[in-house]
């Protein structure tokens, strides 16, 4: 906490030198999410616009999107289940679900199996060709989404991995068909801009779905 906020722990009890303090971390973490965010559009604008024609292929095809992740990115995935599922406004729900949501599964196969599967057991049980595998890191590194991606690719589901940093193991995989990386080692950062990514991918997939899309992939949203 120090090193992030290292205003709260100075020796000097000046209020007004540490409210100024504070408004200028909080200005240049927000200039610093705004840069990244700008980042992630120019290098990778394209794309999402092709990935979430491809999601709306496969939900238009009767899919259902299967979303995982560990820790924040738990709830990150199971924020992103629930914008598909329950999106606010007019938007038309889309089946969506999140692998973490039923502890009594979770605790049953890292009991009796190990932590490894609990992600990969659930798509080798409910995955099915045209549903969509979307797993969130900020490091990359997770062994259970690893394999998670490597079962959902062996059964024909479209794979989507959004990571941070230089995007870890998830770079190196066969098995993720679109892979979302932001550029940065601050954990806090990179959540913050996989929020905007996933926002992102649902507007377009639903503009996909009922409002027709650009024709050409290479244009940014």
């Amino acid at each position: 906490m120090e090193m992030l906020y290292p205003f709260l722990y100075a020796e000097s009890t000046d209020l007004d030198a540490v409210l100024a303090e504070v408004r200028r971390s909080t200005v240049d973490k927000v200039r610093e999410i705004q840069d990244l965010r700008r980042t992630v559009l120019g290098r990778d604008g394209g794309r999402l616009l092709d990935c979430a024609r491809d999601m709306a292929t496969r939900f238009a095809a009767g899919g259902r999107l299967l979303a995982f992740g560990n820790g924040g990115s738990s709830t990150d995935s199971q924020d992103l289940a629930s914008l598909f599922l329950s999106p606010a406004g007019d938007a038309p729900p889309l089946p969506a679900f999140g692998l973490t949501n039923d502890i009594a599964v979770i605790t049953a196969l890292t009991n009796d199996i190990g932590f490894d599967v609990v992600f990969s057991r659930q798509i080798g049980a409910f995955g099915r060709r045209d549903d969509i595998a979307v797993g969130l890191s900020t490091s990359g590194n997770s062994g259970n989404l690893l394999r998670a991606f490597d079962e959902a690719a062996r059964r024909g589901l479209l794979t989507v991995g959004i990571s941070g940093d230089h995007g870890g193991k998830m770079s190196e995989l066969d098995s993720i068909d679109y892979l979302f990386v932001v550029p940065s080692s601050s954990v806090h950062r990179i959540q913050e801009a996989q929020t905007t990514i996933y926002h992102v991918l649902w507007e377009l997939t639903v503009h996909a779905l009922y409002a027709g899309a650009p024709e050409s992939g290479g244009e940014q949203p």
